[in-house]
């Protein structure tokens, strides 16, 4: 019969496998610590966006209250129907206006095809502003997002 080893000779080994244990279990954690963060910084990036939309909308609002004269009459130089593209600036203030307001809006949300926007306004000075961002980076985010603000003038 064998004889069994006691003492140091019997532990020969167990340190390594210890560590290797502890090693897995910080590699679990490690990992599923990254995974938290990439999902953190796409949420942060989504709110950012919907942020700069509403920061935006109201940006151009209070650019229409500065002009309301301009912003009510016939015509309603301000009203925009949906468009994906810059309007020209021109020597008008409203047109100004626009222009800068929809440089802003490519540079906050992307200078891509699904950053739009539409602004409808009313001769008794009720404004509409629509902003369209593709948020489909985000998690559960939507290609198609968009943000309404209505206000009177």
């Amino acid at each position: 019969m064998p004889t069994r080893q006691t003492g140091a000779k019997a532990q020969r080994g167990v340190a390594l496998i210890e560590v290797l244990i502890a090693f897995l279990i910080l590699s679990v954690g490690l990992v599923g610590f990254s995974a938290l963060q990439v999902r953190a910084v796409k949420a942060t990036q989504s709110s950012l966006q919907r942020n700069d939309a509403a920061t935006l909308a109201n940006y151009i609002l209070e650019s229409m209250r500065a002009n309301r004269a301009a912003a009510k009459a016939s015509g309603l130089p301000y009203n925009i129907p949906k468009t994906c593209t810059s309007p020209a600036a021109s020597t008008t203030l409203a047109d100004t206006d626009l222009a800068a307001w929809f440089g802003a809006l490519k540079t906050a949300l992307g200078n891509v095809a699904t950053t739009c926007a539409d602004i409808t306004c009313t001769t008794a000075g009720v404004c509409t502003v629509n902003v369209y961002w593709d948020d489909s980076r985000a998690l559960g985010g939507s290609a198609t997002q968009s943000l309404q603000m209505v206000s009177r003038l």
